[in-house]
């Protein structure tokens, strides 16, 4: 297998953009919500991401060309990798900003250095949950049925990326249904462009012609790049970040984003296995968490993760060659100042559709790689991805419309406005946290159920209990400007489950099949 094909080329298109979002991401939510100056957020924080990304990209290209030697393969495609879209989040918006607001009223004399140094001391923490999770990952992988691993996934492809871009798409529908248009004839179509032009840059340069004529992009004027910067460790910071008890305040945050963490890359790979390409559990998940530990000692507050959508890359005709260039092209954004360029000449409008595509791909396969009897038990793994990505977008609103700041806090006085429009809230809130536990345990649970062995639905039950008994599921409360893991016992979702799993056991007993078939 060559090191680049022809697909690659597609490949990176989509990677590179999709990391683009992320980095823009970070801009935007350092500068606006957290204050950094340009100095700290272009001198430490994307140097530090530029490293992380090098150095899980060049791993996983690696991964795959050792994967195509072994099995003498020529359509081994690498395992994606970037920065966490909901880890990103999470840590400015459950650590940062509260360590930044906790700061201001102690009057600490630079309260976003403070916020800094706690985001590195969570991700050094993330990495390192990571890590120890390599070694006992491929148990759990194999104790989990595929349905339940493939559908948790598919709640997040579906909420997290399908839908958020698909509500951009319709935006700016000039420029997003036509390169819609040109990513669902290539991929769905099957069909290869005149010229061997690949169809990944064939969607973004028309997007971006149709933006600019458009008057869509540039918007503002040109900006002044921040200059070269070379990483530079920071372990002073996170000693002081430590000193300062970050780690301990913010663990109830920590621990489940880590797991989390853990589980998703999981499913990424037992997802790439569907695809065809096998790789190893433990180097995989040990990689992934070194690149977060890499993150956090050379100054990203941000942890890495195996992306999702490997069968899609892989159907682009994506190989290793993707991987290696979204490294160098992440690290080129990050260290030269240039993002600022890129964001306003290139808008995001004009390669989602890609993205959109690998969501809807991986929402596919769960259905395919599957028994057609469980269908159902894939909707049910779903379902809690989607009400996550439902609870975040109604916190966006409530931002939006001036809630969530010092003066305005989120509280328990927003709950009764809910319900009077027959939103049921809480019930949203208490499913976004560990929505990725409760959706594996109620997936395989049906998975059980299904194939009536209602002794192993009960065990998954009574997990979904444990796990909401340690804090781990369904367990919030309010920060000033978002809903957050308290890490205390969820005693009425534990009670719930251990119902459920009650009657399971009470099952064989108490019912009798309908087609004749003993239980």
């Amino acid at each position: 297998m060559r090191w680049f094909t022809r697909g690659d080329l597609d490949g990176f298109f989509g990677l590179a953009l999709d990391n683009l979002v992320q980095l823009l991401l970070i801009d935007g939510l350092c500068r606006f919500v957290l204050g950094m100056s340009p100095d700290l957020l272009y001198g430490r924080v994307l140097p530090g991401a530029a490293m992380s990304l090098l150095v899980g990209n060049a791993f996983y290209s690696w991964q795959a060309m050792q994967l195509a030697k072994k099995t003498g393969r020529t359509d081994v495609c690498a395992l994606p990798y970037g920065i966490n879209t909901v880890s990103l989040f999470a840590h400015v918006f459950l650590i940062m900003l509260p360590a930044k607001l906790a700061a201001q009223a102690a009057g600490v004399a630079d309260p976003v250095r403070v916020a800094w140094q706690a985001g590195l001391i969570a991700t050094l923490a993330s990495g390192l949950i990571e890590l120890l999770g390599a070694t006992v990952a491929e148990k759990v992988r194999k104790a989990t049925p595929r349905a339940a691993l493939l559908s948790t996934l598919s709640g997040i492809a579906l909420g997290f990326i399908s839908l958020g871009f698909l509500f951009r798409t319709y935006a700016h529908p000039w420029v997003g249904l036509p390169v819609l248009a040109v990513v669902l004839l290539t991929y769905f179509g099957r069909v290869r462009w005149k010229g061997g032009i690949p169809g990944g840059f064939i969607a973004v340069a028309l997007g971006t012609l149709i933006a600019w004529v458009s008057g869509l992009t540039p918007q503002g004027p040109m900006p002044h790049g921040a200059g070269f910067r070379l990483p530079i460790p920071v372990l002073s910071d996170i000693w002081d970040s430590i000193r300062g008890g970050h780690l301990v305040t913010y663990l109830s945050v920590i621990i489940p984003m880590g797991l989390f963490n853990v589980l998703g890359s999981l499913q990424n790979i037992e997802s790439a296995e569907v695809a065809g390409d096998s790789y190893a559990t433990a180097p995989s998940l040990a990689v992934n968490g070194l690149g977060s530990i890499v993150a956090a000692l050379f100054g990203s507050a941000f942890p890495t993760t195996i992306y999702i959508g490997h069968p899609g890359w892989k159907a682009l005709g994506a190989r290793a060659g993707y991987s290696v260039a979204n490294g160098l092209f992440a690290t080129l954004v990050c260290l030269t100042g240039s993002l600022a360029y890129l964001a306003w000449a290139i808008p995001i409008d004009a390669g989602m559709a890609i993205v959109l595509w690998i969501g809807l791909v991986i929402t596919a396969q769960a259905f395919a790689a599957v028994p057609r009897e469980q269908a159902p038990a894939v909707v049910v793994g779903i379902l809690p991805g989607v009400a996550a990505w439902g609870a975040m977008l109604a916190k966006h609103g409530l931002r939006a419309g001036g809630l969530g700041s010092p003066g305005r806090p989120f509280d328990a006085t927003i709950v009764p406005a809910f319900e009077r429009a027959d939103t049921w809230i809480t019930g949203a809130f208490a499913l976004e946290q560990g929505f990725i536990f409760s959706a594996m345990c109620l997936s395989a649970a049906t998975v059980e159920i299904i194939g009536r062995r209602f002794g192993y639905a009960a065990a998954w039950l009574l997990g979904a209990a444990a796990a909401s008994a340690l804090g781990l599921c369904h367990s919030w409360a309010f920060t000033p400007a978002d809903t957050t893991f308290s890490l205390t016992p969820a005693w009425p979702y534990a009670a719930g489950y251990a119902a459920m799993a009650g009657i399971l056991l009470l099952a064989r007993w108490c019912t009798e099949p309908v087609d004749g078939q003993g239980h």
